[in-house]
Protein backbone atom coordinates (compact mmCIF):
# COMPACT_ATOMS: atom_id res chain seq x y z
CA UNK A 1 0.00 0.00 0.00
CA UNK A 2 1.44 3.22 -0.99
CA UNK A 3 0.01 6.85 0.63
CA UNK A 4 1.61 10.18 -0.27
CA UNK A 5 0.67 12.59 2.51
CA UNK A 6 1.07 16.03 0.38
CA UNK A 7 0.47 18.93 3.33
CA UNK A 8 -0.03 17.60 6.74
CA UNK A 9 1.12 14.83 8.76
CA UNK A 10 -1.69 11.80 8.85
CA UNK A 11 -2.76 11.36 12.79
CA UNK A 12 -4.11 8.50 14.49
CA UNK A 13 -7.62 9.53 16.38
CA UNK A 14 -8.49 8.43 19.51
CA UNK A 15 -12.17 6.71 19.77
CA UNK A 16 -14.29 5.72 22.62
CA UNK A 17 -12.99 2.17 23.96
CA UNK A 18 -9.90 1.70 20.87
CA UNK A 19 -9.16 -1.05 18.78
CA UNK A 20 -10.09 -3.80 22.21
CA UNK A 21 -13.52 -2.43 22.02
CA UNK A 22 -13.40 -2.78 18.07
CA UNK A 23 -11.94 -6.40 18.58
CA UNK A 24 -14.74 -7.01 20.74
CA UNK A 25 -17.34 -6.33 18.73
CA UNK A 26 -15.43 -8.36 15.57
CA UNK A 27 -15.45 -11.56 18.07
CA UNK A 28 -19.47 -10.74 19.01
CA UNK A 29 -20.29 -10.60 15.30
CA UNK A 30 -18.42 -13.83 14.07
CA UNK A 31 -19.81 -15.34 16.78
CA UNK A 32 -23.40 -14.56 16.69
CA UNK A 33 -23.10 -15.52 12.73
CA UNK A 34 -21.38 -18.89 13.41
CA UNK A 35 -24.53 -19.78 15.88
CA UNK A 36 -26.62 -18.72 12.89
CA UNK A 37 -25.15 -20.80 10.52
CA UNK A 38 -23.95 -23.88 12.69
CA UNK A 39 -27.33 -25.65 11.65
CA UNK A 40 -26.16 -26.88 8.53
CA UNK A 41 -29.29 -25.08 6.98
CA UNK A 42 -28.24 -22.74 4.03
CA UNK A 43 -29.02 -19.00 5.08
CA UNK A 44 -29.64 -16.35 3.11
CA UNK A 45 -27.43 -13.18 4.33
CA UNK A 46 -31.26 -11.35 4.88
CA UNK A 47 -32.04 -13.59 7.05
CA UNK A 48 -28.81 -13.82 8.61
CA UNK A 49 -28.76 -10.27 9.21
CA UNK A 50 -32.03 -10.07 10.52
CA UNK A 51 -31.06 -12.32 13.65
CA UNK A 52 -27.80 -9.96 14.58
CA UNK A 53 -28.15 -8.21 17.68
CA UNK A 54 -28.49 -4.52 16.70
CA UNK A 55 -24.86 -3.74 17.35
CA UNK A 56 -23.67 -6.67 15.38
CA UNK A 57 -26.39 -5.87 12.61
CA UNK A 58 -24.86 -2.26 12.33
CA UNK A 59 -21.35 -3.63 12.39
CA UNK A 60 -21.85 -6.06 9.44
CA UNK A 61 -23.83 -3.21 7.31
CA UNK A 62 -20.67 -1.32 8.02
CA UNK A 63 -18.46 -3.95 5.82
CA UNK A 64 -17.71 -3.87 2.37
CA UNK A 65 -20.04 -5.94 0.60
CA UNK A 66 -17.35 -8.40 -0.42
CA UNK A 67 -16.38 -8.92 3.26
CA UNK A 68 -19.81 -9.64 4.28
CA UNK A 69 -20.53 -11.98 1.26
CA UNK A 70 -17.42 -14.06 3.02
CA UNK A 71 -18.03 -13.79 6.38
CA UNK A 72 -21.33 -15.94 5.48
CA UNK A 73 -19.07 -18.65 3.95
CA UNK A 74 -19.68 -22.48 4.68
CA UNK A 75 -18.02 -22.84 8.27
CA UNK A 76 -14.93 -25.54 8.31
CA UNK A 77 -15.75 -28.71 10.63
CA UNK A 78 -15.09 -27.21 13.68
CA UNK A 79 -18.16 -24.25 13.17
CA UNK A 80 -15.39 -21.55 12.68
CA UNK A 81 -14.67 -18.96 9.99
CA UNK A 82 -12.44 -19.85 7.31
CA UNK A 83 -9.97 -16.65 8.13
CA UNK A 84 -8.02 -17.83 5.18
CA UNK A 85 -10.85 -17.35 2.83
CA UNK A 86 -11.36 -13.34 3.84
CA UNK A 87 -9.62 -10.97 2.13
CA UNK A 88 -8.39 -9.49 4.85
CA UNK A 89 -5.80 -6.94 2.99
CA UNK A 90 -8.77 -5.88 1.16
CA UNK A 91 -10.59 -4.79 4.08
CA UNK A 92 -8.15 -3.01 5.60
CA UNK A 93 -7.59 -0.93 2.60
CA UNK A 94 -11.46 -0.07 2.46
CA UNK A 95 -11.85 1.00 5.88
CA UNK A 96 -8.46 2.85 5.55
CA UNK A 97 -9.80 4.64 1.97
CA UNK A 98 -13.35 5.26 4.05
CA UNK A 99 -11.46 7.17 6.71
CA UNK A 100 -9.11 9.49 4.95
CA UNK A 101 -12.45 9.77 2.83
CA UNK A 102 -13.82 11.66 6.37
CA UNK A 103 -11.04 13.34 7.45
CA UNK A 104 -10.63 14.98 3.79
CA UNK A 105 -14.31 15.82 3.57
CA UNK A 106 -13.48 17.14 7.27
CA UNK A 107 -10.41 19.03 5.58
CA UNK A 108 -8.31 17.23 8.32
CA UNK A 109 -6.22 15.50 5.49
CA UNK A 110 -5.05 16.46 1.66
CA UNK A 111 -3.38 13.47 0.52
CA UNK A 112 -3.51 10.84 -1.88
CA UNK A 113 -3.79 6.75 -1.15
CA UNK A 114 -3.81 4.29 -3.73
CA UNK A 115 -3.32 0.87 -1.94
CA UNK A 116 -3.06 -2.34 -4.22
CA UNK A 117 -3.76 -5.63 -2.62
CA UNK A 118 -1.84 -8.32 -2.49
CA UNK A 119 -2.68 -11.73 0.19
CA UNK A 120 1.12 -12.92 1.04
CA UNK A 121 -0.38 -15.79 4.12
CA UNK A 122 2.25 -17.65 5.00
CA UNK A 123 4.97 -15.84 2.71
CA UNK A 124 4.55 -12.88 4.97
CA UNK A 125 5.02 -14.88 8.41
CA UNK A 126 7.02 -17.91 7.51
CA UNK A 127 10.88 -18.38 7.47
CA UNK A 128 13.21 -20.00 4.85
CA UNK A 129 13.11 -23.93 6.03
CA UNK A 130 16.18 -25.66 8.03
CA UNK A 131 17.80 -28.50 6.87
CA UNK A 132 15.84 -30.49 9.51
CA UNK A 133 12.26 -28.39 7.38
CA UNK A 134 13.21 -29.81 4.23
CA UNK A 135 14.28 -33.57 5.42
CA UNK A 136 11.25 -33.83 7.13
CA UNK A 137 9.19 -33.06 4.55
CA UNK A 138 11.40 -34.77 1.55
CA UNK A 139 10.48 -38.06 3.88
CA UNK A 140 6.88 -37.06 4.27
CA UNK A 141 6.35 -36.79 0.54
CA UNK A 142 8.30 -40.14 -0.21
CA UNK A 143 6.53 -42.17 2.60
CA UNK A 144 2.72 -40.48 0.96
CA UNK A 145 4.40 -41.49 -2.21
CA UNK A 146 5.14 -45.58 -0.96
CA UNK A 147 1.43 -45.75 0.74
CA UNK A 148 -0.41 -44.60 -2.94
CA UNK A 149 2.59 -47.08 -4.63
CA UNK A 150 1.47 -50.13 -2.50
CA UNK A 151 -2.53 -49.33 -2.21
CA UNK A 152 -2.38 -48.34 1.17
CA UNK A 153 -5.21 -45.53 2.04
CA UNK A 154 -6.40 -44.13 4.71
CA UNK A 155 -2.62 -43.68 6.12
CA UNK A 156 -1.25 -40.80 7.15
CA UNK A 157 2.47 -40.50 6.53
CA UNK A 158 4.79 -40.12 9.52
CA UNK A 159 8.27 -40.26 10.65
CA UNK A 160 9.85 -41.21 13.90
CA UNK A 161 13.20 -40.86 15.31
CA UNK A 162 13.34 -37.58 14.58
CA UNK A 163 16.23 -36.39 16.47
CA UNK A 164 18.60 -38.99 14.92
CA UNK A 165 20.07 -38.40 11.38
CA UNK A 166 17.81 -38.31 8.32
CA UNK A 167 19.04 -41.43 7.62
CA UNK A 168 18.22 -43.15 10.83
CA UNK A 169 14.23 -41.64 10.95
CA UNK A 170 11.61 -44.71 10.70
CA UNK A 171 9.08 -44.14 8.02
CA UNK A 172 5.33 -45.74 8.56
CA UNK A 173 1.79 -44.92 7.54
CA UNK A 174 -0.60 -44.25 10.30
CA UNK A 175 -4.20 -45.40 10.35
CA UNK A 176 -6.95 -42.43 10.16
CA UNK A 177 -9.43 -44.43 11.76
CA UNK A 178 -7.27 -44.96 15.40
CA UNK A 179 -6.39 -40.98 14.98
CA UNK A 180 -10.59 -40.75 15.33
CA UNK A 181 -12.60 -39.47 18.33
CA UNK A 182 -16.68 -39.25 18.34
CA UNK A 183 -17.78 -35.67 19.25
CA UNK A 184 -20.99 -33.94 19.14
CA UNK A 185 -21.56 -31.90 15.85
CA UNK A 186 -24.92 -29.98 14.92
CA UNK A 187 -26.61 -32.38 17.49
CA UNK A 188 -24.91 -35.83 15.87
CA UNK A 189 -22.37 -37.32 17.11
CA UNK A 190 -19.66 -37.88 14.40
CA UNK A 191 -16.28 -39.35 13.51
CA UNK A 192 -13.42 -36.38 14.09
CA UNK A 193 -9.82 -36.17 14.01
CA UNK A 194 -9.00 -35.03 18.04
CA UNK A 195 -8.02 -31.28 18.37
CA UNK A 196 -4.36 -31.38 19.35
CA UNK A 197 -4.40 -29.00 22.42
CA UNK A 198 -1.45 -28.47 24.83
CA UNK A 199 -0.50 -31.40 26.33
CA UNK A 200 0.30 -30.35 30.21
CA UNK A 201 2.24 -33.29 31.00
CA UNK A 202 4.92 -33.09 27.93
CA UNK A 203 8.05 -32.36 29.18
CA UNK A 204 8.36 -29.20 26.68
CA UNK A 205 5.53 -27.91 29.18
CA UNK A 206 6.97 -28.90 32.41
CA UNK A 207 10.35 -26.93 31.46
CA UNK A 208 8.16 -23.90 30.26
CA UNK A 209 5.76 -24.04 33.79
CA UNK A 210 9.14 -24.40 35.77
CA UNK A 211 10.41 -21.14 33.76
CA UNK A 212 7.06 -19.18 33.67
CA UNK A 213 7.11 -17.26 36.84
CA UNK A 214 10.72 -15.60 35.85
CA UNK A 215 9.88 -15.06 32.13
CA UNK A 216 6.89 -13.21 33.31
CA UNK A 217 9.38 -10.52 35.27
CA UNK A 218 12.43 -10.73 33.46
CA UNK A 219 13.50 -11.34 30.03
CA UNK A 220 15.09 -14.48 29.07
CA UNK A 221 15.84 -15.62 25.78
CA UNK A 222 18.00 -17.40 23.22
CA UNK A 223 19.38 -15.50 20.25
CA UNK A 224 20.51 -18.36 17.81
CA UNK A 225 20.83 -15.55 15.23
CA UNK A 226 19.71 -16.68 12.14
CA UNK A 227 19.41 -20.15 9.92
CA UNK A 228 22.51 -22.01 9.56
CA UNK A 229 22.33 -24.44 6.12
CA UNK A 230 26.03 -25.96 7.05
CA UNK A 231 28.24 -26.15 9.90
CA UNK A 232 27.92 -27.40 13.50
CA UNK A 233 24.39 -26.16 13.87
CA UNK A 234 22.70 -26.92 10.95
CA UNK A 235 21.36 -29.68 11.45
CA UNK A 236 19.99 -29.37 15.27
CA UNK A 237 16.40 -30.07 16.00
CA UNK A 238 13.94 -28.03 17.71
CA UNK A 239 14.24 -27.60 21.46
CA UNK A 240 11.09 -29.36 21.79
CA UNK A 241 11.85 -32.67 19.69
CA UNK A 242 15.19 -32.96 21.65
CA UNK A 243 13.71 -32.44 25.22
CA UNK A 244 11.06 -35.00 24.55
CA UNK A 245 14.49 -37.20 23.43
CA UNK A 246 15.59 -36.89 26.47
CA UNK A 247 12.76 -37.85 28.47
CA UNK A 248 12.28 -41.03 26.37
Amino acid sequence: MQSRPRQQELRPRVTSGGPRRAHARREKLIGELNEILAHGDKVSSDDAVAKLTPKSRDLFNMLPPAIANQLMLERDPHGNVQVAKIEAERLLIGMVDHELADRKAAGEYAGKFSAVPHYMGYEARCALPTNFDANYCYSLGNVAGALIDNGRTGYIATVSGLTRSPEEWAPAGFPLTMMMNIERRKGKNVPVIKKMLVELDSTAFKIFKAQRSAWMLSDEFRGPGPIQFWGPAADEVTMILASEARNN
